[in-house]
């Protein structure tokens, strides 16, 4: 399966938002910012205004931000979207649930790494444990009940370490997932609603997109 392995700001730019791809490091010398205020400049210049985008354009950006924030393929985003769709629920709603609930976000999440996909790596690399067992597959979805540990020598590297310096200083941990500071164990105790989402993506317009 083929996987994008360029720079991560260029995933940002390219749907002109912020996706926080690289944790700590997007806060600075952000290359979104930096359009964006040269773009502010064009404008006082009297400088051309960008073209007006289209019905589908707006569509296709919504699906976008939310893919490339998850980090997922293309094929895996739409293989989440029809799990989502046999939902009981309204299937936006559950397509941002199930993209929450994915191992390696839920590593990034409990403050273990600080992007995701340095909580990619790890879950990859069998240094994360879920209900006592190495799972290695990051896309797995977890649900209610489930707890995730690290492995014990992992847990004392200066990645780890970050992460968690990082989660205690800024409360990352949202309230769908209890913390025990001192196992060091994280437990997904209900699933998350669409305000604890960490998706900021019109689930709508997916949908539309897709009923196309």
């Amino acid at each position: 399966m083929s996987r994008y392995t360029g720079p991560s700001c260029k995933k940002c730019t390219k749907v002109s938002q912020k996706l926080f791809l690289k944790g700590t490091k997007c806060h600075t010398n952000c290359q979104v910012d930096k359009a964006q205020r040269a773009e502010k400049e064009k404008r006082f210049g009297g400088g051309k205004r960008p073209n007006k985008i289209s019905d589908y354009g707006k569509h296709l950006r919504e699906k976008q931000i939310a893919r490339l924030t998850a980090q997922v393929t293309e094929t895996q985003f739409k293989r989440f979207f029809t799990k989502a769709s046999k939902d009981k629920g309204q299937t936006g709603a559950a397509l941002l649930r199930f993209l929450e609930v994915r191992l390696d976000n839920i590593t990034r999440r409990l403050g273990f790494a600080v992007s995701l996909k340095a909580a990619r790596q790890l879950v990859n690399h069998g240094h994360v444990k879920v209900n006592g067992r190495v799972l290695s597959i990051p896309s797995a979805m977890l649900k209610p009940g489930d707890e995730v540990t690290m492995n014990a020598k992992t847990s004392e590297t200066p990645l780890v370490k970050q992460g968690m310096e990082h989660a205690e200083k800024t409360t990352q941990r949202p309230s769908f997932l209890a913390w025990d500071s001192g196992t060091k164990t994280g437990k997904l105790v209900r699933w998350p609603d669409r305000a604890e989402s960490s998706i900021n993506a019109d689930e709508q317009l997916i949908v539309e997109f897709y009923s196309k």
